[in-house]
């Protein structure tokens, strides 16, 4: 919204500079873009009059002038098509200083010789004056403008154009008269509102009106005005207000909507009555409708669309633009004079769907006031008469059933005030600072009923008055109080192990986290995970974003794959982040998880040792340091899993149950990956790796501990893990520790089966271990494996 200054401060003219005022509305969240002065520097420029003209004697497009200031005479050779005997034009006398181009700065008119003939001075156009970037003529002013004075002082050019950028919430603030509210009540001033007083209906004339679009348009009025000259002038105090907001003057008719417009917010249009067959009828588009619009651009319409129609053909796409053939022109003798307001919702986004932006789209899609129609009416029809001249008919007005009636008032409560903003306001402010900004207000016994106006369709909840209290009582008034703090200090139960100190363990053993999207390719996911129930997502970012991860090892591995792919041969990630499976509920099940992937080298490149790949144990003890932190006892049993090589697969169990995966990556996985170097992944459920055993202490034995080592020969199917467990189970509490040391298949052992050599640590608390304690629980576990796994000693 772009103004003139002077313009606002007819309305309300609170004792404060320009720039004091910019500083207000911005704060008051009517942000101040741009302020820049109503016309460039120019000096020594007088309203003058052209008294005869007479072809140039050697040039046929140039005309010698007799310019009078008033008081003197001066020939001008001037070359505007425009000029003429009689026009009242600005004249740039010798020594005036004009503003120029932007290559020249400044521009002196000195006297001069075109073609042989003197001039002593020039007539200038709004270009050459800095009031705008195009002219096709000389500046034509009023014939009664004052002849000999200063074009400066007559125009008004002392002003400043100040340039606004509201929020969508706000649009009544997109005319002259809500900016003059605002202001305003920002200074406890009053508004000196334009009269709009009722004009007396001359003649009969009327026409008929209609509304079918019931939900989109619920008030309309219409006015006939006849017999108007729409060849007569504008007058330079509007036009200037006009070109000050950024808009062009196209013809009285025109600029008195458009001047409406800007002055009460309410957009018009107005149609040659002559042009209209039958009356008007608002309606919905019919589906392919076409209409060509003012700008020329033709356009097929939807049944979406609201259409001010006659009985042949649309006039206007409501709310946006009128149609081609049914504007006013030099050749109307009558118009008809239209406002409306149109639901917001109906008319938002589709100026935008049909490549428009109008002023008058642009403040439908916020919120006129419902209630300003047939004020605006009025408003304009005073214009039209005092301009055009004309005879006014009876206003027309329609109204539907679901037209905007008296808001719903709004309790607000005085304590609220104090707990929400930290300001302490007396009642009396309270109800004027609302009074101001055009509320109704009713005392309560613990605060206000407040009725909002009908231009306010943001206020409908208690916090939207508070934020219009805060507003004007000034963000910066609000005072500046130490914050109170009540700790309390919180029981941490030592059973569950943080996140961080997760994660802390992983990148001391060299990782680094990773953050991945939480919604990741389909394709990826249906390799990885083929059977996880998958959530798709309504609206995804992409087609490759589309399916929420039900394992993090997509985004792992896509993060691994990017590294190779960029000769980083060796990668340690870790993320931790919630999965999501397709549920019973409507909602998806989420669970926690943390995960890693590895590949290229143990050890970074050096010159005492030879490099050696990582491998399944190597990413096991990782895995392994990460789960001691619990304190629990986690088993490793072989398993197939889709996305893991068949050889080197196992689930992470607790207590029977498997809470992750660990292995490498299945060659077809990595195939369809694009992975060409071995990728060994785990996974567990964050929840279970957090579980933690309370720390307790055990006694120290004061006597020695005794070692007996055990070599066997079992079957290559049985696992370390459950001979040491069967070990376990079976020993007394004289056992400590069971260390693996050595595993052999080769010569000396059948083929099919291998070596497990053990180291049994005993020990007791009581007193010291003899010969005969320990064979008793040698032979005891010796039986149990034999038992058990078919163990032999090995010889």
């Amino acid at each position: 919204m772009k103004f003139s200054e002077q313009w606002l401060r007819e309305w309300a003219n609170p004792d404060i500079s320009t720039e004091e005022m910019c500083e207000q509305l911005t704060m008051a969240g009517l942000e101040v873009d741009s302020v820049s002065p109503a016309a460039g520097e120019f000096t020594n420029v007088v309203v003058a009059c052209v008294e005869s003209i007479e072809k140039h004697p050697d040039a046929d497009k140039l005309n010698v002038c007799q310019v009078s200031d008033g008081s003197e005479t001066f020939q001008i050779v001037c070359g505007a098509s425009n000029v003429r005997q009689g026009l009242i034009i600005p004249l740039a006398k010798i020594g005036a200083v004009l503003p120029g181009t932007k290559e020249n700065k400044i521009f002196e008119i000195k006297p001069a010789k075109l073609r042989g003939v003197e001039s002593f001075g020039m007539l200038c156009s709004e270009k050459e004056l800095g009031l705008a970037d195009q002219a096709d003529g000389l500046m034509e002013l009023s014939h009664d403008a004052p002849i000999g004075r200063g074009l400066a002082d007559y125009l008004k050019l002392d002003d400043t154009c100040i340039e606004i950028d509201l929020t969508p919430n706000r649009g009544d603030c997109l005319s002259i008269a809500g900016i003059a509210r605002e202001l305003a009540t920002l200074n406890a001033c009053d508004v000196t509102e334009v009269e709009c007083e009722p004009v007396a209906a001359t003649v009969e004339d009327s026409f008929p009106v209609e509304i079918t679009a019931e939900t989109a348009c619920t008030h309309y009025a219409g006015r006939v005005v006849s017999d108007v000259n729409t060849k007569a002038v504008t007058p330079v105090w509007m036009t200037e207000r006009l070109r000050r907001s950024g808009i062009r003057s196209l013809g009285p008719i025109v600029d008195i909507t458009n001047y409406v417009m800007l002055e009460l917010g309410q957009p018009m249009h107005a149609f040659d009555l002559n042009s209209l067959d039958g009356g008007i009828q608002v309606r919905f588009a019919e589906d392919n409708e076409k209409i060509t619009l003012l700008d020329g651009k033709s356009i097929e319409l939807d049944s979406s669309s609201v259409v001010i129609a006659d009985k042949n053909r649309a006039l206007a796409l409501a709310g946006i633009m009128g149609a081609e053939g049914s504007g006013v022109s030099d050749n109307t003798s009558s118009i008809f004079l239209e406002s409306a307001f149109f639901m917001p919702e109906v008319i938002a986004g589709k100026a935008r769907g049909y490549g428009l932006h109008t002023d008058s789209s642009h403040r439908f899609e916020r919120g006129v006031d419902p209630q300003l129609q047939v004020k605006a009416i009025e408003r304009a029809t005073a214009l039209v008469l005092s301009i055009c001249g004309g005879f006014a008919g009876p206003v027309i007005e329609r109204t539907t059933d679901g037209h905007l009636g008296e808001r719903a008032s709004i309790h607000l409560r005085q304590d609220r005030i104090r707990r929400v903003l930290g300001i302490e306001m007396q009642a009396n402010e309270v109800e004027a600072i609302l009074e101001a900004l055009g509320m109704s207000v009713s005392q309560t016994d613990d605060g206000w009923q407040v009725k909002p106006p009908s231009f306010r369709f943001d206020m409908a909840i208690e916090a939207d008055l508070l934020e219009e209290l805060v507003r004007i009582y000034g963000y910066n008034n609000i005072p500046r109080t130490q914050p109170s703090y009540h700790g309390s200090m919180k029981a941490q139960t030592e059973c569950v192990s943080p996140t961080s100190t997760l994660r802390s363990a992983l990148v001391n053993r060299g990782y680094f986290e990773a953050i991945t999207y939480s919604f990741v390719d389909p394709n990826w996911q249906k390799i990885i995970d083929p059977d996880g129930k998958t959530v798709a997502l309504a609206n995804p970012l992409s087609s490759e974003m589309s399916t929420m991860r039900t394992t993090l090892w997509p985004g792992l591995l896509q993060a691994a794959r990017h590294n190779l792919n960029r000769q980083h041969h060796s990668v340690r990630l870790f993320e931790t982040g919630m999965c999501f499976t397709a549920g019973n509920s409507s909602l998806p099940e989420q669970v926690n998880k943390i995960a890693g992937a590895v590949c290229g080298d143990v050890q970074p490149e050096q010159w005492g040792d030879s490099s050696q790949p990582v491998d399944f144990f190597d990413l096991k003890s990782d895995l392994e340091a990460l789960l001691a932190l619990t304190g629990q006892s986690y088993s490793y049993d072989a398993a197939p899993h889709p996305a893991l090589h068949p050889g080197q697969s196992a689930s992470v169990s607790v207590d029977g149950n498997i809470v992750g995966w660990i292995g490498a990556l299945h060659p077809e996985v990595m195939k369809k990956l694009d992975i060409e170097q071995t990728v060994y992944i785990f996974e567990i459920n964050l929840d279970a790796a957090k579980i933690a055993s309370l720390p307790t202490f055990s006694p120290l034995s004061r006597f020695p501990e005794v070692r007996r080592d055990l070599a066997i020969v079992v079957d290559e199917n049985v696992t370390t893990q459950a001979i040491v467990s069967c070990i376990e189970e079976v020993s007394s509490e004289l056992l400590q520790n069971v260390q693996l040391f050595d595993i052999y298949t080769g010569k000396g052992v059948d083929t099919g089966r291998k070596s497990v050599a053990l180291g049994l640590i005993l020990q007791g608390f009581s007193r010291t271990l003899t010969d005969q304690d320990v064979e008793t629980e040698v032979e005891k576990v010796v039986s149990t494996l034999k038992q058990q796994f078919a163990a032999t000693l090995r010889e």
